[in-house]
């Protein structure tokens, strides 16, 4: 007998908001399997307006209460069963990011949860990771976001730490120089006092700018980056200009930026930990949303 449970999440982050539509497969006396049905991405950067201006402009609230319709129109062609819509940075720094939930709310019905970067690690870390990091390896699992990054020690397949920080691509790229510096040397500090004990520690890295490099790597499924060669992938686009990333790469636009803060994120999380490789799984956010969606229901069943 098998059964089919259809669950949407919807992300809104600091470079894009995206909805992910997935079928959880269950079959009796075997594991769920969760496959992804869709994904859409909308590049609305409300990061540029909330790390600078500390508000979001009407312009982008305009842009985010359609893409909330489009989503809705979506989530019901799919026949969805249950669904939840979490918010990170940009909306939780952002003075009117509480007033732009309550409307959106009342205009389409979409409740957004305003997460905080605690709870949005916590959601992180509750994707499938079993496969990976069973055993008695230890790994960092970092999460690139465009305002936050969120840390997580695993080791002998517990959570031992985690940790989120004010550091992400479209922060990057609007701070100054200084406040940069600052961030980075922040975030030295935790990794090399977290990672201080663990041998052959292996990082893993999700995010849309990690699975961009991992595809351009060609690799297979599976196999890891090392640190030598994310290095380089790092020199050569930082050595090439946005227009050359777009035209030349087939990057877009709102990834062609911010692709090279993200390397360099991943990759000082690299040196600080020590670790010469990272792992590529597909998951994030929104996954992590999925897996709770699925397990309050399965809970809920039980009762």
């Amino acid at each position: 007998m098998i059964s089919i449970k259809k669950y949407a999440a919807i992300d809104i982050g600091s470079n894009a908001i995206r909805l992910l539509v997935s079928n959880v497969i269950i079959t009796k006396d075997t594991a769920p399997q969760f496959k992804k049905s869709a994904l859409v991405r909308v590049p609305i950067r409300l990061g540029a307006d909330s790390f600078v201006e500390g508000t979001i402009s009407e312009k982008n609230i305009d842009r985010m209460m359609n893409a909330i319709k489009a989503f809705k129109l979506l989530m019901n062609v799919h026949g969805i069963e249950n669904y939840k819509a979490c918010a990170t940075s940009a909306m939780r720094e952002a003075s009117n990011g509480q007033k732009i939930a309550e409307k959106i709310h009342q205009k389409t019905g979409i409740k957004i949860n305003i997460i905080s970067g605690k709870e949005e690690a916590e959601i992180i870390s509750s994707t499938d990771l079993h496969e990976l990091i069973s055993g008695d390896k230890s790994y960092l699992y970092v999460d690139v976001g465009g305002g936050s990054t969120e840390f997580t020690i695993f080791s002998k397949g517990k959570i031992i730490i985690s940790k989120s920080f004010k550091i992400g691509t479209v922060r990057i790229l609007n701070n100054t120089k200084e406040q940069n510096k600052d961030a980075f040397k922040k975030v030295e500090n935790w990794i090399k006092d977290n990672t201080e004990g663990y041998r052959k520690i292996s990082l893993i890295g999700s995010g849309g700018n990690i699975n961009k490099l991992f595809k351009m790597s060609g690799r297979i499924e599976g196999a890891p980056i090392s640190y030598i060669y994310l290095n380089a992938q790092y020199q050569f686009l930082k050595n090439m200009s946005y227009s050359d990333r777009i035209t030349e790469l087939s990057l877009n636009p709102d990834r062609a930026d911010v692709i090279i803060p993200a390397t360099k994120i991943y990759l000082s999380a690299m040196k600080w930990s020590g670790a010469r490789k990272i792992h590529v799984p597909k998951i994030g956010l929104a996954d992590g949303i999925i897996c709770l969606l699925y397990t309050s229901d399965a809970a809920d069943d039980l009762l």
